[in-house]
């Protein structure tokens, strides 16, 4: 899950929010960062890796774009995350519940003084 890993630097989760909104050169992107040209280019190589964004040519620059496909990966695991989270609290609550339904009968039981 590399685009879990890309996205943990704020850099990186900055940048892909600036690719979503539209493409970008790297020099635009460098203008939005204090950061050096090769210190961008580093995390637009991270981004690359992890599938988040597309760099293509044109003319003498490299456009770089969002890939939103990048976060399939990640949704597909915080679904199980959340699908398994969702399934233990269903059983918590079932357990709860026969509890109270228990002690409920337990009380009803209980002669009167």
């Amino acid at each position: 899950m590399q685009s879990l890993l890309a996205l943990a630097d704020p850099t990186r989760r900055r940048m892909v929010e600036l690719l979503a909104q539209r493409e970008r050169t790297a020099g635009e992107l460098v203008q939005e960062f204090n950061l050096s040209a090769p210190a961008i280019s580093q995390h637009l190589n991270i981004l690359r890796e992890a599938g988040l964004i597309i760099t293509r040519p044109q003319g003498q620059s490299r456009i770089q774009s969002f890939n939103p496909k990048g976060l399939d990966d990640l949704e597909a695991w915080l679904q199980r995350t959340r699908d398994t989270w969702s399934q233990r609290l269903d059983a918590l609550e079932q357990a709860l519940r026969a509890e109270d339904e228990a002690k409920a009968r337990k009380a009803r039981k209980k002669p009167s003084p």
